[in-house]
């Protein structure tokens, strides 16, 4: 099996706040090569790396604001995130803790920081991925999975390295909760000093990692620090991850949809009458009712 190596390392960019809640880096799409079509179906990444925000009253978070045409997935690492939908969808994400929302046809939604949380302020951190959606399923209904820590399927890896933490796919025989539209591997490795995981994926795969915690080394050779963003060739299907210090990281691979891409803010269709009927129907209150 030929080794898979990397295309580029991208540190973080300066942050900026989407609403008052989530103060996030973004690489997906952004200026490092890392636009919607090399990324597919991954076509956002928004990273709000660990952060402490004081205790308030009045939760912050993002207001009312529509979603079509793609899949939004929430994971928790630190803090708790509470979300509604206008199709009656709501809960909270705790930490360790994933919210998958197929938006598809059209929803409007909300989330902000967990009242509790708000009130005792603390750390946050969390990932927000957009993952795209074929034509053929563009327009299905919305819906929600809701996985706790405790419904994610783990491996564990030999020799103490630690843990892999199955999101969607499979990593060897440990396949993952969710459901997906198309081939999709999403996984948190979460390795001890010294230890070292392998991964696998077909080569004409999309295939990228972030590391949330610690430091870790990949293929032996290239040291990637807390907060970086790595991007892999499109040849070769093996890697390996070994951490410098106790670490996390999320491992993602997905097969590209390839079909043509039409985006204006939170639309994301296949072709501009598309977008345009997304924002008639979102004017003309076609998305439902949220407050």
């Amino acid at each position: 099996m030929s080794t898979k190596n990397i295309e580029l390392v991208a540190e973080p960019r300066a942050p900026h706040f989407v609403g008052d809640g989530f103060r996030v880096h973004n690489f997906i799409p952004s200026g490092f090569r890392l636009d919607m079509e090399r990324m597919s179906p991954f076509i956002m990444l928004d990273y709000n790396s660990k952060f402490y925000f004081p205790p308030t009253d009045t939760p912050r978070g993002v207001g009312v604001h529509p979603h079509r045409g793609f899949e939004t997935v929430t994971i928790a690492y630190k803090g708790k995130v509470a979300h509604h939908d206008s199709s009656g969808g709501g809960g909270v994400i705790q930490e360790g803790g994933v919210q998958w929302m197929t938006a598809a046809s059209g929803v409007l939604h909300k989330e902000y920081h967990e009242e509790e949380f708000s009130k005792a302020g603390g750390d946050f951190q969390m990932v927000q991925l957009w993952v795209n959606l074929p034509a053929k399923d563009k327009m299905s209904q919305p819906k929600y999975q809701a996985l706790s820590a405790k419904e994610i399927n783990s491996y564990e890896l030999p020799n103490n390295a630690g843990t892999v933490e199955v999101i969607a796919g499979a990593y060897k025989d440990t396949k993952g909760t969710a459901n997906t539209f198309t081939p999709v591997h999403m996984m948190n490795a979460r390795l001890n000093k010294g230890g070292t995981a392998d991964f696998s994926f077909p080569e004409n795969y999309n295939t990228c990692l972030l590391v949330i915690e610690g430091s870790v080394t990949v293929n032996e050779t290239e040291t990637v620090p807390t907060d970086h963003f790595v991007l892999f060739e499109n040849e070769g299907e093996a890697f390996t991850v070994k951490a410098s210090e106790d670490a996390v990281v999320l491992v993602l691979s997905g097969e590209p949809i390839n079909e043509p891409i039409a985006a204006q803010g939170p639309f994301v269709m296949n072709t501009r009458e598309e977008l345009t009927q997304a924002i008639n129907d979102f004017n003309m209150g076609k998305f439902g009712y949220l407050e």
